[in-house]
């Protein structure tokens, strides 16, 4: 399970669960898309999203509790697990590690 490939959906998506903190649920996810990487996507692209990354063992969901403000319903709250975290680092690795072998693009170039 954890040699599984991010898609560049959910590898935005779990960073922005790690950003958000308490505050990363499907609404406020999706706003954030839109706000830090200029992605519009539907919620039910989001929701999609979260559960396939949820049943790769990447995020945990939890209930916060009923609020007035949502008129007594409650938000579904995830988080990264550890596994997501290592999966995160993963793709970074791999990224920065391609952009290095290309001279143009390395960063000691860049200089």
């Amino acid at each position: 399970m954890e040699k599984e490939h991010l898609g560049e959906l959910e590898e935005l998506i779990l960073l922005l669960v790690v950003m958000l903190k308490n505050d990363a649920y499907g609404f406020a996810i999706r706003k954030a898309l839109k706000s830090q990487a200029g992605r519009m996507v539907t919620i039910g692209a989001v929701h999609g999203t979260v559960n396939r990354l949820e049943k790769k063992g990447f995020v945990e969901s939890n209930m916060s509790d009923a609020t007035e403000v949502r008129g007594g319903r409650r938000k579904r709250i995830f988080t990264v697990t550890a596994s997501g975290k290592r999966a995160l680092e993963r793709s970074r690795e791999l990224k920065l590690s391609l952009w290095m072998q290309i001279p143009e693009f390395s960063i000691s170039n860049n200089s």
